[in-house]
């Protein structure tokens, strides 16, 4: 067969749309083409694809190649479709069988060698391929971070030969079976440290009770970033579902993969941050320090100097209690 079609996702912010991997093999001059307004870092995919293809002892079929990228409207960018475009390739030149591929989701990019790295945003990609009702094929280093949505079938590896050979029968992998993330409860600064202020000490726990916005005030030295500083320890636990979320965001911005469950984020930007700092956004959104303290704290210190533009963009988030961010 020389059509293939393997399921991937991107990443948009905190969310995983789907994209779908078209690899066509077609008579001509040997050539890879790969279409699907692909960034700088998934054009130099096909090389690290033929490597890694190469080095497993595959054939890199010599003729003319075309990777689509669908839909084609939406940027991708990063290494996380290598090994789909890997598949799709193996699969339209025969060495794997193409039918496999159409319960299976596919992230991780590839070494040269073949072994399979870990990528970001595992977790929304996740929760995604739970909802569509296929396998999730990941890096194994980012197994346990997707084995968190719950009831999704999560297929590990580690290098793609041990993919091809689970899909053509010969070994096949098992399910991965989650170990659990940690609880790492680390304890926040608390409030019993803190001598004297007890009208702060009561607006702190008002707060603290009714999810309420604080406005200390007062002249420097009096203690306000040390109170602050104890508003995250005066909060619940989070829940499953409040876990979830900020681990989604967490496995979006961070670029090493979850090792422990989160606790509420505490966020202190300088007064010198920008307005897309503060909000996130921009031609690849990205979530900001709003984003960043979801079910958290954020505090803003020395507020006056903050500028008067990026203070404005606060307005609609805390009217509204969410944050909205069209691409540019």
């Amino acid at each position: 067969m020389s059509l293939a079609i393997v399921h991937s996702r991107a990443q948009v912010g905190v969310e995983a749309p789907a994209v779908t991997v078209e690899a066509h093999l077609a008579n001509g001059l040997p050539s890879l083409a790969l279409v699907g307004l692909p960034e700088t870092a998934v054009k130099e995919s096909k090389d690290r694809v033929r490597s890694a293809i190469l080095n497993s002892a595959f054939d890199f079929p010599p003729r003319r190649i075309t990777l689509n990228l669908a839909p084609a409207d939406l940027p991708k960018d990063g290494g996380r479709f290598d090994l789909a475009i890997a598949l799709g390739i193996l699969a339209a030149s025969g060495q794997v069988p193409s039918g496999a591929l159409d319960q299976l989701e596919c992230l991780g990019e590839l070494a040269l060698s073949g072994a399979v790295r870990p990528v970001r945003g595992v977790l929304p990609a996740a929760l995604a391929a739970r909802a569509a009702g296929r396998t999730l094929v990941v890096p194994k280093a980012n197994a346990e971070e997707a084995s968190l949505a719950s009831g999704l079938v999560v297929i590990a590896v580690e290098h793609l030969l041990e993919l091809a050979a689970h899909l053509n029968g010969q070994a096949p992998i098992a399910p991965y079976q989650s170990l659990g993330l940690l609880h790492r409860n680390l304890p926040y600064p608390d409030l019993a440290e803190v001598q004297g202020q007890v009208a702060a000490k009561r607006a702190l726990l008002v707060a603290a009770a009714g999810s309420h916005n604080l406005l200390l005030t007062g002249p420097p030295g009096t203690g306000k970033t040390l109170l602050a500083s104890r508003l995250p320890g005066l909060l619940p636990p989070l829940d499953e579902q409040e876990a979830l979320e900020v681990a989604a965001i967490h496995s979006v911005a961070s670029h090493t993969p979850l090792d422990a469950w989160p606790q509420r984020p505490f966020r202190n930007p300088h007064h010198s941050a920008s307005g897309p700092a503060l909000v996130g956004g921009g031609s690849r959104p990205q979530p900001g320090e709003i984003t960043l303290a979801h079910q958290g704290v954020l505090f803003l210190d020395e507020l006056p100097e903050f500028d008067r533009k990026v203070l404005e963009v606060l307005r609609e988030p805390l009217e509204s209690g969410q944050i909205v961010i069209a691409r540019a």
